[in-house]
């Protein structure tokens, strides 16, 4: 055992703090401490139970009462009763919702949401934001993510305000992150001291809004990220830094090594995962339903590992129980294969499908191409990007959720609302071809294919004038036209040859288009192009009423 071993393993037994030890050469201007050897998972297990034992009466509570609500059904822990799930018709008809990542990693702002993992990785790849944690914060291990926390004042948000932006926006539900990786609760929770609540601005963040998303109309969505949290911080093992400090085990956690090793060529994932750390992630899971009663709830994706298969079978039976008893249909979100196909929304990040999918899914994205917590000189996307996106997610059965990032003191970027208010404009004469659809035989026409699947949604080509995309509600096709004509015409060629056309209509004005039957499909002699973003409905009528080409069946 080496000396800085033996050192870190005393110390984290007798529950001290880690005494200075001699720093090795500068980074950033800033003495570096010497790297150690990180203790073994039983060392690192210990001290986590120890740090969270104040709260083990409630998190027991907790998961009795969730041990007693699945026994009831009509739900249980187990894929064959999930699949049995529906998605609620709110859903279907919402189309469109958004995302909110906020949180103590706002406040150095610098390079996004991953801030507090890197922020311990001092060489290598990733590791400029460990020499902007000690240049602007301090040197560790005396300094770290937690001296972060008092700098989190949100002294200008306003919820109501945050909410009346969204509706005008035009989105219909609302999913702010409840906790993201960081292990920093927004909400006021029973299990943790490390909370919003109680530290930084000490207000219930996702308390306030909920409330005020409700006021407005909007569904409410949680997400958490919190299944992560297990390994989040295992950069911070491998040095002298406060992750190692028993002191802040409760809101470093684990910080288990992420590991990984090859079987039949390929990686798989063996991080140390304890049923400690499953228990309380589902203590904290079931706490966000009973607290807060959300319309949906987003994991991401690390449920999906085989560590917390029965965990997160729990978790989803336990929310759609408690749904059923609230009379509340709730949506769940899953990534990759984490859940049975039918058993929850499949939800793709930062991408979309190649075809209509006949269950509903979700897309979801950040106006940022790059981060989705306020990063400082970040980059924002076009809105006319974000509303194709949202048009050809749709007319694929989908429901796209967009996501801002807060700065630290509760402002929305200028950049940011400029987005929503635009995508709002659109869809306030444009949303009867979005919200309430459904798919029609096709997803659409035209020469431009999505990149499919997750972290390509920035790939797809521009859209052209020969770009269509279809849905259908009110008995008739909404056609959008992707970009406006030169020629001022438009000509729809993939309509079945069955179907006669008797009335056409742009929809952002009300104006009759004239149209006309040739060879190559039924031309449309369009008005003067209207104001605003660059996608354009016709509401096209046909000699009988247009049915969807899947039914509601969740």
């Amino acid at each position: 055992m080496n000396t800085s071993f033996r050192l870190l393993s005393i110390c984290m037994a007798a529950g001290l703090a880690l005494p200075a030890v001699a720093a090795s050469p500068t980074a950033g201007g800033q003495a570096v401490p010497p790297s150690v050897t990180p203790p073994d998972a039983m060392t690192i297990e210990r001290q986590w139970v120890a740090a969270n034992r104040p709260f083990d009466a409630a998190r027991r509570q907790i998961l009795d009462q969730v041990d007693a609500r699945v026994e009831q059904g009509p739900f249980s822990p187990d894929w064959a009763t999930l699949v049995h799930y529906r998605t609620p018709q709110w859903y279907r008809d919402a189309k469109f919702g958004i995302f909110i990542h906020w949180g103590v990693y706002s406040v150095p702002a610098f390079k996004g949401e991953w801030y507090p993992r890197w922020a311990y990785k001092r060489t290598g790849e990733n590791s400029e934001r460990y020499r902007y944690q000690v240049e602007h914060y301090g040197a560790m291990p005396e300094h770290g993510y937690k001296d972060l926390i008092p700098l989190f004042k949100a002294e200008h948000f306003d919820p109501d305000a945050w909410a009346a932006l969204f509706s005008q926006a035009g989105a219909r539900f609302v999913v702010p992150v409840a906790e993201h990786h960081d292990g920093f609760a927004m909400y006021n929770s029973r299990l943790s001291d490390w909370t919003a609540a109680k530290m930084g601005p000490h207000r219930d963040v996702i308390g306030e809004l909920a409330k005020a998303i409700r006021a407005h109309g909007m569904k409410l969505g949680l997400s958490s990220h919190r299944a992560e949290h297990d390994w989040f911080y295992d950069n911070g093992r491998t040095f002298n830094s406060d992750v190692n400090d028993p002191r802040y085990a409760a809101l470093y956690g684990p910080a288990h090594a992420l590991t990984t090793y090859k079987a039949d060529g390929k990686d798989v994932d063996g991080t140390y995962v304890s049923q400690a750390f499953l228990n309380d992630w589902l203590a904290r899971t079931a706490e966000i339903v009973q607290d807060y009663h959300p319309d949906l709830l987003y994991f991401d994706w690390w449920v999906g590992q085989p560590s917390f298969r029965n965990a997160l079978a729990t978790a989803a039976a336990y929310f759609y129980d408690t749904g059923i008893d609230r009379k509340q249909p709730v949506v769940l979100d899953y990534k990759f294969d984490a859940l049975p196909s039918g058993g929850a929304t499949f939800n793709v990040e930062r991408g979309d499908l190649a075809d209509i999918r006949k269950q509903p899914w979700q897309a979801e994205t950040s106006i940022s191409p790059d981060s989705w917590g306020y990063a400082q000189d970040d980059t924002y996307k076009d809105p006319n990007t974000l509303l194709h996106l949202l048009i050809d997610v749709v007319s694929k059965n989908g429901d796209l959720l967009l996501n801002i990032g807060p700065r630290a003191d509760g402002t929305i970027p200028d950049e940011a609302v400029h987005i929503l208010q635009s995508l709002g404009e659109w869809l306030h004469s444009n949303g009867a071809s979005i919200y309430g659809t459904r798919p029609w035989i096709h997803y659409g026409e035209g020469p431009t294919r999505v990149v499919p699947g997750t972290m390509h949604d920035t790939e797809t080509q521009a859209y052209t004038s020969r770009d269509f995309r279809f849905t259908v509600g009110d008995g008739a096709l909404f056609a959008t036209e992707m970009a406006w004509p030169a020629d001022g015409h438009a000509v729809l060629t993939s309509i079945p040859r069955d179907l006669e056309v008797s009335h056409v209509e742009l929809l952002a004005t009300g104006q009759t288009v004239a149209f006309h039957k040739t060879a190559q499909g039924w031309d449309l002699k369009l008005p003067a192009r209207p104001e605003g973003l660059a996608a354009y409905v016709f509401k096209v009528r046909f000699s009988r009423p247009l049915s969807p080409a899947f039914p509601d069946q969740g």
